[in-house]
C-alpha cells in the first residue's frame, strides 16, 4: 500500500476594485505638499524611507547614485505597477524615473497611501 502526499503552496492573491491608473498624475505635487517637499529636497532619504515601507531593504535607493538610468527607482516602479495592477509601459517608468526621479517617489508614494493595501511579508521555517 503506498500513499502520495501532496503539497500545495498557496499564491498570493491581490483582488483589486480600485482603477488601473495611477491615483494622481506624475506632477501633482500639490496632492500631498508635505510628502513632495521632502521628496524635492532629501530625495534620496525620502526614497530609503518609503522603500522601507513597501517592504524592501531601506538602503537599495542609494544604489540609484552610480548611473544616469535609476535601476532601483524603475524597478520600484514596475513592482508598484503589477502589485497594484496599474497599467503602463517599463519605457515610461524608465522615462519618468530618469527625467524626473523625485516626483516618481512622490507619485508612488501618493498611490501607496490611496491604495491602503498592507504590505504583509511571510516567512516559513521548517520546524
Amino acid at each position: 500500500m503506498t500513499s502520495k502526499l501532496e503539497i500545495k503552496q498557496l499564491q498570493p492573491v491581490l483582488e483589486s476594485t480600485e482603477s488601473n491608473d495611477w491615483g494622481s498624475g506624475i506632477c501633482d505635487c500639490c496632492d500631498d505638499m508635505a510628502d513632495c517637499c521632502f521628496g524635492f529636497w532629501c530625495c534620496p532619504c525620502y526614497a530609503c524611507i518609503f522603500t522601507k515601507s513597501y517592504g524592501q531593504c531601506l538602503c537599495l535607493p542609494l544604489l540609484d547614485i552610480f548611473g544616469c538610468v535609476r535601476p532601483i527607482s524603475m524597478a520600484m516602479r514596475v513592482s508598484m505597477r503589477q502589485r497594484y495592477g496599474i497599467k503602463g509601459t517599463m519605457c515610461r517608468d524608465c522615462v519618468y524615473t530618469s527625467c524626473c526621479t523625485p516626483c516618481s517617489w512622490c507619485q508612488m508614494k501618493r498611490e501607496m497611501k490611496r491604495r491602503h493595501i498592507p504590505i504583509i511579508l511571510v516567512s516559513s521555517k521548517n520546524v
